[in-house]
Protein backbone atom coordinates (compact mmCIF):
# COMPACT_ATOMS: atom_id res chain seq x y z
CA UNK A 1 0.00 0.00 0.00
CA UNK A 2 1.30 3.53 -0.63
CA UNK A 3 0.79 6.71 0.30
CA UNK A 4 2.09 9.93 -2.05
CA UNK A 5 0.52 12.18 -0.45
CA UNK A 6 1.68 13.73 3.13
CA UNK A 7 -0.42 13.71 5.99
CA UNK A 8 -3.22 16.40 5.77
CA UNK A 9 -5.49 18.36 8.19
CA UNK A 10 -8.31 17.20 6.86
CA UNK A 11 -9.66 14.44 4.08
CA UNK A 12 -13.16 14.80 2.67
CA UNK A 13 -14.51 11.40 1.27
CA UNK A 14 -16.77 13.06 -1.55
CA UNK A 15 -17.26 16.01 -3.41
CA UNK A 16 -20.85 17.06 -3.54
CA UNK A 17 -22.68 20.03 -2.02
CA UNK A 18 -21.55 19.16 1.54
CA UNK A 19 -18.31 18.70 0.21
CA UNK A 20 -17.86 21.69 -0.89
CA UNK A 21 -19.07 23.51 1.94
CA UNK A 22 -16.87 21.65 4.26
CA UNK A 23 -13.36 22.15 1.83
CA UNK A 24 -14.47 26.42 1.68
CA UNK A 25 -15.10 26.71 5.00
CA UNK A 26 -12.30 24.55 6.48
CA UNK A 27 -9.32 25.98 3.67
CA UNK A 28 -10.64 29.84 4.57
CA UNK A 29 -9.70 28.99 8.57
CA UNK A 30 -6.58 27.64 7.38
CA UNK A 31 -6.53 24.15 7.72
CA UNK A 32 -4.94 21.82 4.74
CA UNK A 33 -7.66 20.23 2.55
CA UNK A 34 -7.68 17.43 0.76
CA UNK A 35 -11.30 16.18 -1.09
CA UNK A 36 -11.40 12.63 -2.24
CA UNK A 37 -14.24 12.32 -5.32
CA UNK A 38 -14.92 8.77 -6.20
CA UNK A 39 -16.29 10.13 -10.03
CA UNK A 40 -14.54 12.22 -12.93
CA UNK A 41 -13.66 16.29 -12.72
CA UNK A 42 -16.22 17.98 -13.95
CA UNK A 43 -17.41 21.72 -14.10
CA UNK A 44 -19.61 24.35 -15.37
CA UNK A 45 -17.19 25.32 -17.72
CA UNK A 46 -15.96 21.60 -19.63
CA UNK A 47 -18.74 19.78 -18.57
CA UNK A 48 -22.25 21.82 -19.25
CA UNK A 49 -21.09 23.59 -22.31
CA UNK A 50 -24.01 24.37 -24.57
CA UNK A 51 -25.70 22.75 -26.92
CA UNK A 52 -23.63 19.39 -26.08
CA UNK A 53 -25.06 19.49 -22.88
CA UNK A 54 -28.89 19.73 -23.87
CA UNK A 55 -28.88 15.79 -24.98
CA UNK A 56 -31.54 13.75 -23.81
CA UNK A 57 -30.35 11.09 -24.80
CA UNK A 58 -27.15 10.87 -23.48
CA UNK A 59 -28.02 12.37 -20.18
CA UNK A 60 -31.61 11.60 -18.99
CA UNK A 61 -32.17 8.10 -21.08
CA UNK A 62 -28.72 7.12 -20.67
CA UNK A 63 -27.55 8.80 -17.34
CA UNK A 64 -24.09 10.54 -18.14
CA UNK A 65 -24.07 11.77 -14.75
CA UNK A 66 -25.03 8.72 -12.90
CA UNK A 67 -23.33 6.27 -11.26
CA UNK A 68 -21.94 3.19 -13.55
CA UNK A 69 -24.32 0.17 -11.33
CA UNK A 70 -22.47 -2.40 -13.04
CA UNK A 71 -19.42 -1.51 -10.84
CA UNK A 72 -21.19 -0.51 -7.78
CA UNK A 73 -25.18 -0.36 -6.56
CA UNK A 74 -27.40 -1.37 -3.88
CA UNK A 75 -29.38 -4.15 -3.56
CA UNK A 76 -32.92 -3.97 -2.70
CA UNK A 77 -35.63 -6.09 -0.72
CA UNK A 78 -38.90 -5.75 0.62
CA UNK A 79 -38.83 -7.36 4.29
CA UNK A 80 -35.49 -8.38 6.64
CA UNK A 81 -36.53 -12.12 5.62
CA UNK A 82 -36.70 -11.65 2.14
CA UNK A 83 -33.89 -11.85 -0.42
CA UNK A 84 -31.94 -8.79 -2.03
CA UNK A 85 -31.31 -8.42 -5.47
CA UNK A 86 -29.10 -5.67 -7.48
CA UNK A 87 -30.04 -2.46 -8.25
CA UNK A 88 -28.97 -2.69 -11.94
CA UNK A 89 -30.87 -0.25 -13.88
CA UNK A 90 -31.46 3.81 -12.81
CA UNK A 91 -35.25 3.88 -12.05
CA UNK A 92 -36.45 4.82 -8.76
CA UNK A 93 -34.00 7.05 -7.51
CA UNK A 94 -30.96 8.18 -9.50
CA UNK A 95 -27.35 7.89 -7.80
CA UNK A 96 -24.98 10.65 -9.01
CA UNK A 97 -21.01 10.41 -9.33
CA UNK A 98 -18.01 12.83 -10.21
CA UNK A 99 -17.62 16.49 -8.96
CA UNK A 100 -20.95 17.92 -7.87
CA UNK A 101 -22.73 14.38 -6.99
CA UNK A 102 -26.51 14.97 -7.40
CA UNK A 103 -25.90 18.95 -6.75
CA UNK A 104 -25.22 18.74 -10.39
CA UNK A 105 -28.00 17.13 -11.73
CA UNK A 106 -30.34 18.24 -9.23
CA UNK A 107 -33.67 20.24 -10.23
CA UNK A 108 -32.83 23.08 -7.31
CA UNK A 109 -35.61 23.24 -4.59
CA UNK A 110 -34.65 24.51 -1.93
CA UNK A 111 -36.37 24.08 1.34
CA UNK A 112 -36.30 24.68 5.09
CA UNK A 113 -37.77 22.37 7.83
CA UNK A 114 -40.67 23.25 9.86
CA UNK A 115 -39.85 23.91 13.49
CA UNK A 116 -41.79 20.67 14.52
CA UNK A 117 -39.83 18.78 12.04
CA UNK A 118 -37.31 19.09 14.39
CA UNK A 119 -39.14 17.59 17.36
CA UNK A 120 -41.16 15.28 15.69
CA UNK A 121 -41.63 12.48 18.07
CA UNK A 122 -42.09 15.02 21.22
CA UNK A 123 -44.40 17.35 18.71
CA UNK A 124 -46.91 13.87 17.96
CA UNK A 125 -46.99 12.74 21.08
CA UNK A 126 -47.85 16.05 23.51
CA UNK A 127 -49.85 17.13 20.64
CA UNK A 128 -52.14 13.93 19.87
CA UNK A 129 -50.75 11.34 22.96
CA UNK A 130 -48.13 9.02 23.12
CA UNK A 131 -50.69 6.18 21.25
CA UNK A 132 -50.64 7.94 17.95
CA UNK A 133 -47.12 6.81 17.12
CA UNK A 134 -46.93 3.14 16.10
CA UNK A 135 -45.14 0.74 17.89
CA UNK A 136 -43.16 -0.12 14.96
CA UNK A 137 -42.62 3.48 14.04
CA UNK A 138 -38.62 4.43 15.60
CA UNK A 139 -39.10 8.25 14.49
CA UNK A 140 -36.52 10.42 16.66
CA UNK A 141 -36.45 14.44 17.51
CA UNK A 142 -33.30 15.93 16.13
CA UNK A 143 -30.93 16.97 18.74
CA UNK A 144 -30.88 20.90 17.29
CA UNK A 145 -33.81 23.24 16.58
CA UNK A 146 -34.85 25.28 14.01
CA UNK A 147 -33.75 28.35 15.59
CA UNK A 148 -30.24 27.44 15.89
CA UNK A 149 -30.03 26.84 12.07
CA UNK A 150 -31.95 29.53 11.20
CA UNK A 151 -28.56 31.36 10.05
CA UNK A 152 -27.25 28.50 8.66
CA UNK A 153 -30.33 28.20 6.32
CA UNK A 154 -29.62 31.94 5.23
CA UNK A 155 -26.11 30.95 4.55
CA UNK A 156 -26.81 28.43 2.50
CA UNK A 157 -29.44 30.55 0.28
CA UNK A 158 -26.94 33.22 0.29
CA UNK A 159 -24.46 31.29 -1.78
CA UNK A 160 -26.97 29.11 -4.05
CA UNK A 161 -28.77 32.10 -4.32
CA UNK A 162 -32.26 30.87 -3.54
CA UNK A 163 -34.86 32.51 -5.59
CA UNK A 164 -38.20 32.98 -3.25
CA UNK A 165 -40.54 34.77 -1.10
CA UNK A 166 -40.57 34.65 2.79
CA UNK A 167 -43.81 34.14 4.12
CA UNK A 168 -43.19 34.17 8.19
CA UNK A 169 -39.95 37.59 8.31
CA UNK A 170 -39.01 38.10 11.69
CA UNK A 171 -42.24 36.65 13.29
CA UNK A 172 -44.59 38.64 11.12
CA UNK A 173 -46.81 36.76 7.76
CA UNK A 174 -45.69 38.38 4.84
CA UNK A 175 -48.04 38.30 2.28
CA UNK A 176 -47.34 36.23 -1.04
CA UNK A 177 -45.05 34.04 0.67
CA UNK A 178 -45.96 30.37 2.43
CA UNK A 179 -47.22 31.29 5.78
CA UNK A 180 -46.85 27.80 7.23
CA UNK A 181 -42.97 28.71 7.06
CA UNK A 182 -41.24 28.90 10.45
CA UNK A 183 -39.63 32.57 10.63
CA UNK A 184 -37.21 33.87 8.40
CA UNK A 185 -34.53 36.72 9.03
CA UNK A 186 -33.97 37.95 5.76
CA UNK A 187 -35.96 37.72 2.41
CA UNK A 188 -34.15 35.58 -0.06
CA UNK A 189 -31.62 36.47 -1.86
CA UNK A 190 -33.21 36.80 -5.74
CA UNK A 191 -37.31 37.82 -6.08
CA UNK A 192 -39.02 34.34 -6.97
CA UNK A 193 -38.84 32.71 -10.50
CA UNK A 194 -41.34 34.26 -13.32
CA UNK A 195 -44.38 31.86 -12.78
CA UNK A 196 -45.13 29.78 -15.96
CA UNK A 197 -48.38 29.77 -17.03
CA UNK A 198 -49.34 26.10 -15.31
CA UNK A 199 -48.05 27.70 -11.97
CA UNK A 200 -50.26 30.78 -12.54
CA UNK A 201 -53.29 28.34 -12.77
CA UNK A 202 -52.52 26.36 -9.65
CA UNK A 203 -52.32 29.28 -7.78
CA UNK A 204 -55.44 30.51 -8.77
CA UNK A 205 -56.92 27.51 -8.28
CA UNK A 206 -55.39 26.89 -4.69
CA UNK A 207 -57.02 30.46 -3.72
CA UNK A 208 -59.81 29.33 -4.72
CA UNK A 209 -60.66 26.12 -2.76
CA UNK A 210 -59.38 28.17 0.13
CA UNK A 211 -55.45 27.06 0.34
CA UNK A 212 -52.91 29.06 0.64
CA UNK A 213 -50.33 29.28 -2.45
CA UNK A 214 -46.73 30.81 -2.73
CA UNK A 215 -43.68 29.86 -5.00
CA UNK A 216 -41.64 27.23 -4.60
CA UNK A 217 -38.40 28.37 -3.40
CA UNK A 218 -35.74 27.63 -6.32
CA UNK A 219 -31.95 26.71 -6.33
CA UNK A 220 -32.53 28.67 -10.37
CA UNK A 221 -31.34 32.29 -9.66
CA UNK A 222 -34.05 34.68 -10.90
CA UNK A 223 -31.92 37.74 -11.74
CA UNK A 224 -28.12 37.98 -11.53
CA UNK A 225 -26.14 37.31 -7.99
CA UNK A 226 -22.83 37.67 -6.49
CA UNK A 227 -23.07 35.17 -3.37
CA UNK A 228 -20.72 35.74 -0.07
CA UNK A 229 -17.73 33.79 -1.62
CA UNK A 230 -17.72 36.48 -5.04
CA UNK A 231 -18.98 33.81 -7.38
CA UNK A 232 -21.52 35.28 -9.68
CA UNK A 233 -25.03 33.17 -11.10
CA UNK A 234 -26.80 34.81 -14.04
CA UNK A 235 -31.03 34.39 -14.26
CA UNK A 236 -32.10 31.08 -15.35
CA UNK A 237 -33.88 31.25 -18.94
CA UNK A 238 -35.77 28.64 -18.18
CA UNK A 239 -34.31 26.26 -20.91
CA UNK A 240 -36.44 23.20 -19.45
CA UNK A 241 -32.74 21.17 -18.83
CA UNK A 242 -32.32 21.04 -14.99
CA UNK A 243 -32.63 17.67 -13.85
CA UNK A 244 -30.03 15.44 -15.09
CA UNK A 245 -27.76 18.31 -16.21
CA UNK A 246 -25.41 20.43 -15.57
CA UNK A 247 -26.54 24.02 -15.98
CA UNK A 248 -25.05 26.33 -19.05
CA UNK A 249 -26.41 29.17 -17.64
CA UNK A 250 -24.84 29.45 -14.77
CA UNK A 251 -28.22 30.02 -13.08
CA UNK A 252 -28.95 26.45 -11.23
CA UNK A 253 -26.43 26.50 -8.29
CA UNK A 254 -24.23 23.48 -8.35
CA UNK A 255 -20.86 22.88 -6.30
CA UNK A 256 -18.92 23.85 -9.25
CA UNK A 257 -21.10 27.16 -10.14
CA UNK A 258 -21.33 28.30 -7.01
CA UNK A 259 -17.86 26.94 -4.79
CA UNK A 260 -15.73 25.76 -6.49
CA UNK A 261 -14.66 28.96 -8.44
CA UNK A 262 -13.56 30.77 -5.32
CA UNK A 263 -12.39 27.24 -3.80
CA UNK A 264 -9.88 26.54 -6.42
CA UNK A 265 -7.84 30.07 -5.11
CA UNK A 266 -7.30 28.58 -1.86
CA UNK A 267 -3.59 27.61 -1.60
CA UNK A 268 -4.35 24.80 0.87
CA UNK A 269 -6.92 23.03 -1.40
CA UNK A 270 -6.20 19.90 -2.90
CA UNK A 271 -9.47 17.84 -5.14
CA UNK A 272 -8.10 14.66 -6.23
CA UNK A 273 -10.75 12.81 -8.54
CA UNK A 274 -11.74 8.97 -9.55
CA UNK A 275 -10.22 8.18 -6.16
CA UNK A 276 -12.62 5.74 -4.51
CA UNK A 277 -12.54 5.47 -1.08
CA UNK A 278 -12.59 2.35 0.64
CA UNK A 279 -12.12 2.47 4.21
CA UNK A 280 -11.90 4.96 7.00
CA UNK A 281 -8.89 3.87 8.89
CA UNK A 282 -8.74 4.08 12.80
CA UNK A 283 -5.79 3.42 15.40
CA UNK A 284 -5.56 0.54 17.71
CA UNK A 285 -8.29 1.85 20.07
CA UNK A 286 -10.69 1.85 17.37
CA UNK A 287 -11.77 5.83 18.82
CA UNK A 288 -9.76 7.74 16.32
CA UNK A 289 -9.69 8.17 12.58
CA UNK A 290 -6.11 7.86 11.35
CA UNK A 291 -7.15 8.20 7.48
CA UNK A 292 -8.69 6.55 4.96
CA UNK A 293 -7.78 3.86 2.19
CA UNK A 294 -8.44 4.18 -1.36
CA UNK A 295 -8.54 2.81 -4.72
CA UNK A 296 -6.62 5.92 -6.86
CA UNK A 297 -6.92 5.82 -10.90
CA UNK A 298 -4.40 3.72 -11.57
CA UNK A 299 -5.74 1.15 -9.63
CA UNK A 300 -3.91 1.10 -6.63
CA UNK A 301 -4.13 1.09 -3.09
CA UNK A 302 -3.41 3.85 -0.97
CA UNK A 303 -3.44 5.22 2.86
CA UNK A 304 -4.19 8.85 2.96
CA UNK A 305 -3.18 9.86 6.61
CA UNK A 306 -5.39 12.54 7.83
CA UNK A 307 -6.09 14.92 11.68
CA UNK A 308 -9.52 14.86 10.58
CA UNK A 309 -11.92 12.93 8.38
CA UNK A 310 -15.26 14.23 7.21
CA UNK A 311 -17.65 11.78 5.28
CA UNK A 312 -19.75 13.85 2.67
CA UNK A 313 -20.29 11.44 0.04
CA UNK A 314 -23.72 10.70 -0.50
CA UNK A 315 -26.19 9.52 1.81
CA UNK A 316 -26.11 5.55 0.94
CA UNK A 317 -22.12 5.93 0.43
CA UNK A 318 -21.94 7.55 4.07
CA UNK A 319 -23.63 4.49 5.39
CA UNK A 320 -22.13 1.84 3.75
CA UNK A 321 -18.62 3.46 4.44
CA UNK A 322 -19.17 3.21 8.05
CA UNK A 323 -20.16 -0.31 8.29
CA UNK A 324 -17.24 -1.27 6.33
CA UNK A 325 -14.93 0.21 8.43
CA UNK A 326 -16.61 -1.17 11.66
CA UNK A 327 -17.67 2.23 13.21
CA UNK A 328 -20.40 1.89 15.08
CA UNK A 329 -22.44 -1.02 16.05
CA UNK A 330 -24.90 -1.88 12.98
CA UNK A 331 -28.70 -2.04 13.45
CA UNK A 332 -30.44 -5.34 14.11
CA UNK A 333 -34.33 -5.22 13.70
CA UNK A 334 -34.71 -8.17 15.80
CA UNK A 335 -33.46 -6.54 18.65
CA UNK A 336 -33.78 -2.84 17.70
CA UNK A 337 -30.07 -2.75 18.89
CA UNK A 338 -27.33 -0.74 16.84
CA UNK A 339 -27.29 2.82 15.24
CA UNK A 340 -25.49 2.08 11.82
CA UNK A 341 -28.19 1.86 9.41
CA UNK A 342 -31.47 2.55 11.12
CA UNK A 343 -33.95 4.97 10.67
CA UNK A 344 -33.65 4.46 6.76
CA UNK A 345 -36.45 6.30 4.98
CA UNK A 346 -37.26 7.60 1.27
CA UNK A 347 -40.82 9.76 0.04
CA UNK A 348 -43.88 8.67 -1.34
CA UNK A 349 -45.18 10.43 -4.18
CA UNK A 350 -48.71 10.74 -5.93
CA UNK A 351 -50.64 13.04 -8.57
CA UNK A 352 -53.63 14.22 -10.21
CA UNK A 353 -53.55 15.04 -14.00
CA UNK A 354 -55.79 17.72 -15.26
CA UNK A 355 -56.24 17.73 -19.15
CA UNK A 356 -57.48 21.44 -19.96
CA UNK A 357 -59.54 22.46 -22.57
CA UNK A 358 -58.17 21.72 -26.63
CA UNK A 359 -56.32 24.94 -27.71
CA UNK A 360 -55.14 25.79 -24.25
CA UNK A 361 -51.03 25.96 -24.85
CA UNK A 362 -49.08 25.32 -21.45
CA UNK A 363 -45.99 25.49 -23.42
CA UNK A 364 -44.27 22.87 -20.91
CA UNK A 365 -40.86 23.22 -22.79
CA UNK A 366 -40.42 26.53 -21.02
CA UNK A 367 -39.49 25.65 -17.95
CA UNK A 368 -36.97 25.56 -14.94
CA UNK A 369 -35.70 22.78 -11.84
CA UNK A 370 -37.90 24.50 -9.46
CA UNK A 371 -40.21 26.73 -11.33
CA UNK A 372 -43.57 26.57 -9.74
CA UNK A 373 -46.41 26.97 -7.28
CA UNK A 374 -46.94 25.45 -4.14
CA UNK A 375 -49.16 24.56 -1.13
CA UNK A 376 -48.13 23.46 2.21
CA UNK A 377 -51.38 22.98 3.50
CA UNK A 378 -51.42 19.26 3.77
CA UNK A 379 -47.61 19.28 4.67
CA UNK A 380 -46.19 18.92 8.20
CA UNK A 381 -48.46 19.43 11.44
CA UNK A 382 -50.23 22.56 9.63
CA UNK A 383 -53.52 20.48 9.75
CA UNK A 384 -55.24 18.36 12.43
CA UNK A 385 -54.10 15.23 12.38
CA UNK A 386 -56.60 13.60 14.86
CA UNK A 387 -58.96 12.41 12.37
CA UNK A 388 -56.75 10.93 10.06
CA UNK A 389 -54.49 8.96 12.23
CA UNK A 390 -51.15 8.93 10.67
CA UNK A 391 -47.65 10.87 10.98
CA UNK A 392 -45.68 13.17 8.47
CA UNK A 393 -47.74 15.51 5.46
CA UNK A 394 -47.19 16.11 1.53
CA UNK A 395 -46.43 19.27 0.04
CA UNK A 396 -48.74 19.81 -2.98
CA UNK A 397 -47.43 21.79 -6.01
CA UNK A 398 -47.19 22.00 -9.69
CA UNK A 399 -43.93 22.00 -10.89
CA UNK A 400 -42.79 22.95 -14.70
CA UNK A 401 -39.25 21.44 -15.17
CA UNK A 402 -39.43 21.36 -18.93
CA UNK A 403 -41.19 19.82 -21.88
CA UNK A 404 -38.12 17.57 -23.20
CA UNK A 405 -39.36 15.09 -26.21
CA UNK A 406 -38.42 11.58 -24.88
CA UNK A 407 -38.92 12.18 -21.02
CA UNK A 408 -41.13 14.82 -20.15
CA UNK A 409 -44.31 14.13 -22.45
CA UNK A 410 -47.23 11.60 -21.62
CA UNK A 411 -50.42 10.50 -21.91
CA UNK A 412 -53.79 10.93 -20.23
CA UNK A 413 -56.19 8.22 -19.47
CA UNK A 414 -56.49 5.07 -20.95
CA UNK A 415 -54.29 5.71 -23.56
CA UNK A 416 -52.40 3.18 -25.98
CA UNK A 417 -48.84 2.45 -24.52
CA UNK A 418 -47.43 2.49 -28.13
CA UNK A 419 -47.94 2.68 -32.41
CA UNK A 420 -50.10 5.28 -34.10
CA UNK A 421 -52.43 5.95 -30.94
CA UNK A 422 -49.75 6.53 -28.79
CA UNK A 423 -48.54 8.68 -30.71
CA UNK A 424 -51.39 10.98 -31.23
CA UNK A 425 -51.98 10.76 -27.56
CA UNK A 426 -48.79 12.31 -26.52
CA UNK A 427 -49.41 15.26 -29.54
CA UNK A 428 -53.19 15.91 -27.96
CA UNK A 429 -51.65 16.15 -23.98
CA UNK A 430 -48.06 17.76 -24.70
CA UNK A 431 -49.58 21.57 -24.65
CA UNK A 432 -52.70 21.22 -22.27
CA UNK A 433 -51.63 18.46 -19.19
CA UNK A 434 -51.35 20.13 -16.31
CA UNK A 435 -49.68 17.57 -13.61
CA UNK A 436 -50.25 18.37 -9.22
CA UNK A 437 -47.51 16.53 -7.81
CA UNK A 438 -47.54 15.35 -3.43
CA UNK A 439 -44.45 14.92 -2.45
CA UNK A 440 -45.37 13.41 1.15
CA UNK A 441 -42.63 12.40 3.91
CA UNK A 442 -41.82 8.77 5.15
CA UNK A 443 -41.66 7.75 8.55
CA UNK A 444 -38.93 5.57 10.08
CA UNK A 445 -40.02 1.85 11.25
CA UNK A 446 -38.02 -0.48 12.66
CA UNK A 447 -38.17 -3.18 9.64
CA UNK A 448 -36.81 -0.45 7.46
CA UNK A 449 -33.06 -0.53 7.64
CA UNK A 450 -28.97 -0.78 5.69
CA UNK A 451 -26.82 -3.05 6.44
CA UNK A 452 -24.20 -4.71 4.33
CA UNK A 453 -25.26 -7.82 1.60
CA UNK A 454 -23.89 -11.03 2.36
CA UNK A 455 -23.87 -12.27 -1.35
CA UNK A 456 -23.17 -9.13 -3.52
CA UNK A 457 -20.20 -7.83 -3.92
CA UNK A 458 -18.81 -4.43 -6.07
CA UNK A 459 -15.87 -4.17 -8.22
CA UNK A 460 -13.87 -3.94 -5.74
CA UNK A 461 -14.82 -7.34 -4.06
CA UNK A 462 -16.50 -5.09 -1.12
CA UNK A 463 -20.15 -5.83 0.05
CA UNK A 464 -22.74 -3.70 -1.39
CA UNK A 465 -25.02 -2.12 0.64
CA UNK A 466 -28.49 -3.77 0.99
CA UNK A 467 -31.98 -1.32 1.48
CA UNK A 468 -34.61 -3.50 3.17
CA UNK A 469 -37.38 -1.08 2.85
CA UNK A 470 -41.40 -1.24 1.90
CA UNK A 471 -44.55 0.78 2.21
CA UNK A 472 -46.12 1.22 5.39
CA UNK A 473 -50.17 1.65 6.15
CA UNK A 474 -49.28 5.34 7.76
CA UNK A 475 -47.79 6.61 4.03
CA UNK A 476 -50.93 5.05 2.50
CA UNK A 477 -53.08 7.13 4.63
CA UNK A 478 -50.49 10.76 4.30
CA UNK A 479 -50.42 10.59 0.82
CA UNK A 480 -54.08 9.85 0.72
CA UNK A 481 -54.83 13.35 2.19
CA UNK A 482 -52.49 15.09 0.02
CA UNK A 483 -53.89 13.84 -3.06
CA UNK A 484 -57.58 14.50 -2.18
CA UNK A 485 -56.35 18.05 -1.40
CA UNK A 486 -54.47 17.71 -4.59
CA UNK A 487 -57.74 16.46 -6.24
CA UNK A 488 -59.91 20.02 -5.55
CA UNK A 489 -57.53 21.84 -7.07
CA UNK A 490 -57.12 19.39 -9.74
CA UNK A 491 -60.70 20.24 -10.34
CA UNK A 492 -60.89 23.92 -9.49
CA UNK A 493 -58.29 24.27 -12.44
CA UNK A 494 -60.32 21.84 -15.08
CA UNK A 495 -62.78 19.44 -14.79
CA UNK A 496 -61.35 16.54 -16.35
CA UNK A 497 -58.71 15.15 -13.77
CA UNK A 498 -56.96 11.90 -13.78
CA UNK A 499 -55.64 10.48 -9.98
CA UNK A 500 -52.28 8.64 -10.00
CA UNK A 501 -52.18 6.96 -6.07
CA UNK A 502 -50.23 4.17 -4.29
CA UNK A 503 -52.68 2.01 -3.29
CA UNK A 504 -52.54 0.49 0.40
CA UNK A 505 -50.63 -3.13 0.48
CA UNK A 506 -48.27 -2.11 -3.13
CA UNK A 507 -44.95 -2.68 -2.75
CA UNK A 508 -41.81 -0.68 -3.52
CA UNK A 509 -41.36 -0.63 -7.40
CA UNK A 510 -37.49 0.48 -8.32
CA UNK A 511 -38.47 0.77 -12.04
CA UNK A 512 -40.38 4.38 -11.95
CA UNK A 513 -38.51 7.10 -11.13
CA UNK A 514 -39.74 8.39 -7.64
CA UNK A 515 -37.43 10.65 -5.55
CA UNK A 516 -33.56 10.52 -5.05
CA UNK A 517 -34.79 12.09 -1.55
CA UNK A 518 -32.92 8.62 0.12
CA UNK A 519 -32.29 9.40 3.92
CA UNK A 520 -31.18 8.16 7.55
CA UNK A 521 -28.78 5.30 8.26
CA UNK A 522 -26.31 7.44 10.06
CA UNK A 523 -28.32 9.08 12.20
CA UNK A 524 -28.18 11.96 14.32
CA UNK A 525 -29.50 12.23 17.64
CA UNK A 526 -28.75 13.20 21.49
CA UNK A 527 -27.40 9.62 22.77
CA UNK A 528 -24.81 7.12 21.53
CA UNK A 529 -27.40 4.60 21.84
CA UNK A 530 -29.37 5.45 19.38
CA UNK A 531 -27.75 7.51 16.99
CA UNK A 532 -24.58 7.71 14.93
CA UNK A 533 -23.83 11.06 15.59
CA UNK A 534 -24.10 13.61 17.95
CA UNK A 535 -25.73 16.95 17.18
CA UNK A 536 -22.45 18.79 15.35
CA UNK A 537 -22.79 15.71 13.25
CA UNK A 538 -19.68 14.23 14.88
CA UNK A 539 -19.03 10.58 15.37
CA UNK A 540 -19.91 9.11 18.75
CA UNK A 541 -17.34 6.91 18.74
CA UNK A 542 -14.40 8.50 16.64
CA UNK A 543 -13.88 11.81 17.71
CA UNK A 544 -12.17 13.04 14.75
CA UNK A 545 -14.76 11.90 11.92
CA UNK A 546 -17.29 13.90 11.19
CA UNK A 547 -20.60 12.93 8.78
CA UNK A 548 -22.81 14.95 6.13
CA UNK A 549 -25.69 14.93 4.26
CA UNK A 550 -29.22 13.40 4.53
CA UNK A 551 -27.79 9.97 6.32
CA UNK A 552 -28.30 11.77 9.64
CA UNK A 553 -31.92 12.84 9.12
CA UNK A 554 -34.05 10.50 11.89
CA UNK A 555 -37.15 10.36 9.35
CA UNK A 556 -37.41 12.05 6.20
CA UNK A 557 -39.94 15.47 5.90
CA UNK A 558 -42.35 16.14 3.11
CA UNK A 559 -39.72 18.54 1.25
CA UNK A 560 -36.43 17.84 -0.78
CA UNK A 561 -33.88 17.54 1.79
CA UNK A 562 -31.00 19.70 0.27
CA UNK A 563 -31.32 22.89 1.76
CA UNK A 564 -31.68 20.89 4.97
CA UNK A 565 -28.68 18.91 4.35
CA UNK A 566 -26.66 22.37 3.52
CA UNK A 567 -27.58 24.16 6.69
CA UNK A 568 -26.99 20.98 9.25
CA UNK A 569 -23.07 20.92 6.88
CA UNK A 570 -22.72 24.82 8.10
CA UNK A 571 -23.93 24.72 11.32
CA UNK A 572 -21.29 21.76 12.02
CA UNK A 573 -18.36 23.34 10.58
CA UNK A 574 -19.05 26.15 12.68
CA UNK A 575 -18.52 24.51 15.23
CA UNK A 576 -16.19 22.53 14.19
CA UNK A 577 -13.72 25.70 13.32
CA UNK A 578 -15.38 27.62 16.76
CA UNK A 579 -14.69 24.62 19.10
CA UNK A 580 -13.15 21.69 17.78
CA UNK A 581 -9.83 23.19 16.61
CA UNK A 582 -9.22 24.61 19.61
CA UNK A 583 -9.98 21.18 21.60
CA UNK A 584 -10.12 18.49 19.50
CA UNK A 585 -12.59 15.71 21.25
CA UNK A 586 -16.40 14.91 22.05
CA UNK A 587 -18.22 17.71 21.64
CA UNK A 588 -21.05 16.33 23.56
CA UNK A 589 -20.43 14.23 26.25
CA UNK A 590 -21.71 10.51 25.94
Amino acid sequence: MSSPKGAQDVVIVGFGWTGAIMAMELSKAGLNVLALERGPAQDTAQTATYPKVIDELAYSVRGKLFQALAKETVTIRHSPTGTAVPYRQHGAFLLGTGVGGAGFHWNGMSWRAFSADFRLRSHYEERYGKSFIPADMTIQDYPVSYDELEPYFAKWEDVAAVSGKAGVLNGQVVAGGNKWEASRSSEYPTPPLKSVYGATLFAAAAAQVGLNPFPVPAANASQPYTNQYGVRLGPCNFCGFCEGYGCYMYSKASPQTSILPALRKQPNFTLNTSCYVTQVNTDSSGSQATGVTYIDPQGREVFQPATMVILCAFQMHNVRLLLLSNIGAPYDPLTGKGVVGKNYAYHMNSSVNVLLPKGTNLNPYIGAGAAGTAVDDFNGDNFDHGPYGFVGGASVYHLRPGGRPIQQTRTFGKAPTWGAGWKQSLADAYQRLLPVYAQGSVMAYRDVYLSLDPTYKDAFGLPLLRMTFDWHDNEFRMIKHAIEGAEKIGKAIGNTTEVILRQPGSHFDTRAYQSTHTTGGAIMGSSPADSVVNRYLQSWDVHNLFVMGACVFPQNIGYNPTGLVAALTYWSVDHIIKHYLKNPGPLVQA
